[in-house]
């Protein structure tokens, strides 16, 4: 005989497989990650293609809408390194010229800012809170990139919605957070104080070289500033090239704008 089954009972089953199926989907982009920032660091250390990884990779297994990561210099300045779209980039690039807002304030402590909803600060960021919710985000978490009591920078998911985040997406955003910082700080580690201000400053110059190549991609393809860096990154992706490689071979005039893959 066959078992009776309960109608009153089938979408709970039913919601069961869904809420797993959700869970590996998300479990499997971020064990692709972690395998893709390693192969990364293999053949040459490029932070920038590293740190725009873990941005992308946010988006896509974790309930933001956006990501952006702030990196500290030796001195301790923040620098804008890498982002998921160019709202996320101007407004990373806002708190760096004000020194206010969530992302500071979680490198400063060291400790993560989460669940913060943009439109109840009660005068904490008011600058800041206003610019983003102009920009269509309505909540901000910050993770710092931090191992051992060191605070290196700080990883930043914004959201177009309010509402807390999950506890199971807090902690894996903060797990691809610590890998990232263990890659930095290990990397740091077989340099000297001089290479390691050469490659910053060779990090702060590929980020030129980005912004000059969005700017012609805009300009040859009629586009806005984020579809052209979203061509930028599928290019770089598609082709396993190098993110500045791409951009620099779009600044030199021997890949043309029009040439680039559209994001799927």
């Amino acid at each position: 005989m066959h078992p009776v089954v309960d109608p009153d009972e089938s979408p709970t089953v039913l919601g069961g497989t869904q809420q797993d199926e959700g869970i590996m989907s998300r479990e499997s982009l971020i064990v692709s990650t972690l395998v893709e920032l390693a192969d990364n660091l293999v053949d040459s250390f490029d932070i920038i293609n590293i740190l725009t990884i873990l941005s992308d990779r946010c988006v896509e297994a974790l309930e933001v809408d956006a990501a952006g990561v702030l990196l500290a210099s030796p001195g301790g300045e923040l620098q804008f390194v890498a982002s998921s779209s160019e709202s996320m980039r101007v407004l990373e690039l806002f708190q760096i010229q004000t020194n206010v807002g969530p992302c500071v304030d979680c490198y400063r402590s060291g400790v993560p800012v989460v669940n913060v909803a943009l439109d109840e600060v009660n005068g904490r960021w008011p600058l800041f809170a206003s610019r983003a919710i102009e920009h269509g985000f309505h909540s901000v978490h910050s993770l710092p990139l931090r191992l051992r009591g060191r605070t290196i920078g700080a990883l930043n998911l914004f959201r177009t919605s309010q509402g807390s985040m999950e506890d199971d997406d807090i902690a894996a955003a903060q797990g691809l957070a610590h890998v990232a910082t263990i890659a930095i700080l290990q990397h740091r580690a077989m340099l000297d104080a001089t290479t390691l201000n050469e490659q910053l400053e060779l990090a702060l110059t590929s980020r030129i070289v980005i912004e000059q190549a969005k700017g012609i991609i805009a300009e040859a393809t009629h586009c806005r500033m984020d579809q052209a860096f979203g061509r930028l990154r599928a290019h770089s992706r598609n082709h396993n090239e190098g993110l500045t490689g791409v951009a620099e071979a779009i600044v030199m005039g021997t890949l043309r704008a029009n040439d680039l893959d559209n994001p799927k």
